[in-house]
C-alpha cells in the first residue's frame, strides 16, 4: 500500500515509561555467578567469559539480589516471585505512562499487557484495574506467548483497535523477569547464551486515537517463518522455564528480514535511506549486526538499540519500548514527519514490524 493511500486514522504512541528492579548485575558479576553455579573448569570458564564479553551487554537488572541468583528456585517459588514483582513494576510503569500522556486511567478503553516469563491468572491488567482506576468495562488483551516480539505486537494490535475505534486510548504494558527463569543446572549452549543476554524490566505507553505529539503508527506486519516453531521459545519443566534457542537463529532471522524488506518495506517503496529512525529489538549483538546488514541501516539508526542492549540487556517483550524511549529522549529528536520502523523477533520464528512517523 503506497503511503499516499494509507488511512489517516490516528494511532499515536505517547512518551514511554520504563522501570527496572533495584539489583544491577554487571557482566563481570554475571560471569562470576555463572562460573560458580555451573561449576566450570578453567577452559570452559574462559570460553564462557568470551561469550559474555561478546554479547554486547554491559549491565542488566534483576529482581533477585546477586547473592540469591544462583539459588535454585522451584516452579512454585519462581512464579510467586514473578507475580509479586510483575505487579510492582507493572503498576509503576502504567502510572508513569498515564502521567506522561496526560491521560486518566478512566479514559483508557483497552489495556494490552505482554509478558512471557511467568504465569498470572487473572492477568496483570485485571489485578491492576482497581488500584489504577480503570473503568469496569475496559477491554483487556493479555499477550503471553509471543516472547520478544510481544511488545511490538502489542503496539500493532493497539493500532488495529484504534482504526475501528477512533478517539479511544490504549494502554500497553510490558513486564519481563527472565532472571527468574535462570537454570543453574542446564549446561546447554542455549542456556549459557541466555544467561549472557537477558535482564529484567518493564515499560508502558499510551497509544492515542487522536493526533497528538509522539510517534504515529502507519502500518503493521506480522510474519512467521515456516517450519521454525522449534527454534526459539520456552520449555516448561518441573524446575520452571528452560530456554529453547537454536544455533540457527542468525540464519533464520536473516531469512525473516529478507522477507520483510521485500514484502513490507517493499510494498511501500521504502529503503533504509527513507528512514530517520529505527527501533530494532536488541536480541543480542549478532542479531543487531544481521539487522543492520540486511536492512542496510547506518550506524546512527542502530545506536539506540545497541545502547539499550549495553545498559539493560535483552528485556524480551519490553525491549523495543526501551529503545523507543531512547529515541524519544534524543536531542535533537527526529524531525516531524520523518519515517521510521520498529522490528522485533520472537518464537515461531515470528517477526513483528511497524512503519512509524515522527509527529
Amino acid at each position: 500500500m503506497p503511503l499516499a493511500s494509507m488511512s489517516s486514522t490516528a494511532a499515536t504512541i505517547t512518551p514511554v515509561a520504563t522501570a527496572v528492579p533495584p539489583y544491577a548485575v554487571t557482566q563481570s558479576d554475571a560471569i562470576a555467578i555463572a562460573e560458580r553455579t555451573f561449576r566450570l573448569d578453567s577452559a570452559k570458564a574462559r570460553a564462557l567469559g568470551t561469550l559474555f564479553d561478546n554479547s554486547g551487554v554491559g549491565t542488566r537488572y534483576s529482581v533477585r539480589p546477586l547473592a540469591d541468583i544462583e539459588r535454585r528456585l522451584s516452579l512454585t517459588e519462581s512464579n510467586a516471585a514473578y507475580c509479586e514483582h510483575a505487579l510492582g513494576l507493572g503498576r509503576k510503569v502504567a502510572r508513569d505512562a498515564l502521567a506522561l500522556a496526560d491521560v486518566k486511567a478512566e479514559q483508557i478503553d483497552l489495556v494490552i499487557t505482554a509478558s512471557c516469563t511467568g504465569l498470572m491468572i487473572p492477568s496483570l491488567e485485571a489485578r491492576l484495574a482497581g488500584e489504577l482506576g480503570f473503568r469496569p468495562d475496559v477491554k483487556r488483551l493479555p499477550i503471553t506467548e509471543l516472547g520478544c516480539a510481544a511488545g511490538a505486537c502489542a503496539l500493532a494490535r493497539a493500532h488495529d483497535y484504534l482504526r475501528g475505534h477512533p478517539g479511544h486510548n490504549v494502554l500497553v504494558v510490558t513486564v519481563e523477569l527472565p532472571t527468574l527463569t535462570f537454570q543453574g543446572d542446564d549446561l546447554s549452549a542455549q542456556n549459557l547464551v541466555s544467561s549472557a543476554l537477558f535482564g529484567d524490566g518493564a515499560a508502558a505507553t499510551v497509544v492515542r486515537g487522536v493526533a497528538a505529539p509522539g510517534v504515529e503508527i502507519l502500518d503493521t506486519c506480522s510474519y512467521q517463518l515456516p517450519g521454525t516453531t522449534g527454534a526459539m521459545g520456552f520449555q516448561l519443566e518441573t524446575a520452571g522455564l528452560h530456554i529453547v534457542l537454536s544455533k540457527e537463529m542468525p540464519v533464520l532471522v536473516s531469512r525473516s528480514l529478507d522477507w520483510l524488506a521485500e514484502n513490507f518495506f517493499g510494498r511501500h517503496g521504502l529503503c533504509a535511506a527513507d528512514l530517520a529512525f529505527a527501533v530494532v529489538h536488541p536480541g543480542g549483538r549478532k542479531i543487531l549486526d544481521i539487522a543492520q546488514t540486511k536492512l542496510a541501516l547506518p550506524d546512527a539508526l542502530l545506536a539506540p538499540s545497541r545502547a539499550t542492549l549495553r545498559a539493560y540487556g535483552n528485556v524480551s517483550a519490553a525491549s523495543v519500548l526501551f529503545v523507543l524511549e531512547a529515541w524519544q529522549k534524543l536531542a535533537p529528536a527526529p524531525s516531524s514527519g520523518s519515517l521510521g520502523a520498529m522490528v522485533a523477533f520472537g518464537p515461531g520464528i515470528s517477526t513483528e514490524a511497524l512503519l512509524l512517523r515522527w509527529r
